[in-house]
């Protein structure tokens, strides 16, 4: 009984001190930003509060409508060079965007963690206060799963025009306990990302687009994130798109319902509008 008790406890000591190498997958350095598509694209650089150097891409617009930057928050694995396509998009229908990569990722210095995070999107918006190119009260979040988390925590006190999250959790707590129901993942977590807790903070407008076959974050906890969050709101629901499927990263659906919450389009019938 010891013996088990000992190698139990010796267990969940190694997991509680290497939980974030199983929550952050950064990638290193991306190709140029030319090599994907984005010639146009200024490779920028800014400081964190705990002075971190990091460096990103602005993908200007090809024809800027109303002065809109999209910041693009991107979820727990790759780097910047995987949303070349999402830049590229964005600025085909007039939107600036900031292809951000936190510490650790894209061959950025330092160790991911939530408070490490939120620091990266504050200097992220920071900087894009201080270009002239770019009117800071018609910035618009968008956020990726954990990139989705750290959104809502940077609009809770930033809050941008509009708020955008794709595949969005409830918090991390409750996604690790349905993926590690063995496991005390609610008592041990030490980034948590309550975005449940905040979202009815946020008065911003919101979006949440969700795949209903997705096997990482299940419609149901996006939808109890809807739930929380204050009118005005919409709902888009990918029929059949899981996680990571191009449909639901940046398919012609999610970028349809991007334009028409921003009034850039013909506003359609969507899942759960309201």
């Amino acid at each position: 009984m010891l013996a088990a008790l000992t190698v139990v406890t010796v267990f969940l000591v190694v997991l509680w001190l290497a939980q974030r190498s199983l929550i952050y997958f950064p990638h290193g350095s991306p190709p140029s930003p030319a090599a994907l598509g984005l010639p146009q694209a200024e490779i920028v650089t800014f400081d964190t509060e705990d002075g971190l150097h990091l460096e990103a891409w602005f993908v200007p617009a090809r024809e800027p409508r109303q002065d809109r930057t999209i910041v693009v928050f991107n979820g727990n694995a790759g780097h910047r060079g995987h949303r070349a396509i999402l830049g590229a998009l964005f600025a085909e229908h007039g939107f600036s965007t900031l292809l951000l990569d936190y510490r650790g990722y894209g061959g950025n210095p330092g160790l991911p963690s939530e408070a490490g995070l939120e620091r990266d999107a504050r200097a992220a918006v920071a900087y894009l206060a201080s270009r002239p190119d770019v009117n800071l009260a018609r910035v618009v979040y968008f956020g990726e799963s954990l990139g989705a988390a750290v959104a809502v925590g940077l609009a809770v006190d930033h809050p941008p025009a509009a708020l955008i999250l794709r595949s969005p959790f409830s918090t991390l707590a409750e996604i690790g306990q349905r993926h590690y129901p063995f496991l005390p993942v609610r008592w041990f977590l030490r980034d948590r990302y309550p975005s449940l807790e905040r979202i009815g903070a946020i008065e911003s407008p919101v979006l949440i687009i969700a795949g209903d076959a997705d096997r990482i974050v299940p419609l149901d906890d996006s939808a109890a994130l809807y739930d929380a969050a204050r009118h005005p709101k919409h709902l888009v629901v990918i029929e059949g798109a899981d996680h990571n499927d191009a449909e639901l990263i940046f398919g012609p659906r999610v970028i349809r319902a991007v334009l028409d919450f921003l009034g850039e389009g013909p506003r359609q019938p969507q899942s759960g509008d309201g």
